[in-house]
């Protein structure tokens, strides 16, 4: 069935434009790393997290096509919980705070991103990954919050990292596709397991499922954010010389078990 109910969110400068259903041009213009840039369509901006949409079975498909195969940020499209979102309800959002990752998405991560807490798997460049991770009590959450400035110096940070992988399971594959060009890309979400296709090429299934619900979102943009093995947590965004973009159409989400 067609995506219901996205809504588009973009900084200045940045547009999406609808073709038809299921089509989208989500752009970001050219400028330093001293702006933060996206567009982004989403979802879930105006719901709680136990209020999010999307749960097993079902299955994400749509073609889509990037501007340059390297850009600097991230881009990408799947299904997250925004785990690192905090809001206290403003401007008609939801209230919400921060809790551990789970998704299932496609992703796409330049340098300096590292966005993975187990050593050996793959952190930057376009990967099918997911993340599944307990729903933490907010009072268990507020009891880490001191711990927070020990992430600034790398030895306890990388201490932290290996903690980090008793709560955080992960699993991530890379898609060697020059992404400029039009692909299919599929994901199927099950309760035990996750697919994930490339031009009906299965390229990644894993057990490490996310826990529900999950939200939508599509977006390209000029951040990026790094835990690195050697205990370097770094945030930050990124020049870009030339505008860009992400294309996408037939995009539906189907409901069913089977694939």
């Amino acid at each position: 069935m067609p995506i219901p109910e996205l809504e588009g969110h973009t900084t200045p400068g940045a547009t999406i434009i609808a073709s038809e259903p299921g089509h989208w041009r989500l752009s970001i213009p050219a400028g330093p790393a001293e702006h933060y840039r996206y567009a982004q369509l989403d979802d879930y901006r105006q719901r709680t997290r136990s209020a999010f949409r999307w749960q097993p079975p079902l299955r994400l498909s749509l073609r889509a096509r990037i501007s340059h195969a390297a850009l600097p940020g991230t881009w990408g499209f799947g299904l997250w919980n925004d785990p690192f979102s905090a809001s206290l309800g403003l401007g008609g959002a939801s209230r919400r705070l921060p809790a551990l990752p789970n998704a299932a998405w496609f992703f796409y991560a330049s340098p300096p991103n590292y966005l993975a807490v187990w050593d050996d798997h793959p952190a930057q460049g376009f990967l099918a990954a997911t993340f599944s991770a307990p729903h933490v009590p907010l009072p268990l959450m507020a009891l880490g919050l001191p711990t927070l400035p020990a992430l600034a110096w790398p030895p306890t940070a990388r201490y932290l990292r290996r903690l980090a992988r008793r709560l955080i399971r992960e699993a991530a594959a890379s898609i060697e596709v020059d992404a400029s060009e039009w692909h299919s890309y599929a994901l199927q979400w099950l309760t035990d397991r996750v697919r994930f296709w490339v031009d009906e090429q299965l390229c990644l299934e894993t057990a490490v499922a996310p826990r529900p619900r999950l939200g939508l979102v599509l977006w390209i943009d000029n951040q990026y954010a790094a835990f690195s093995p050697q205990g370097h947590l770094r945030f930050g965004k990124l020049a870009n010389e030339e505008p860009a973009w992400l294309e996408l159409g037939d995009t539906c989400v189907s409901i069913r078990e089977g694939d």
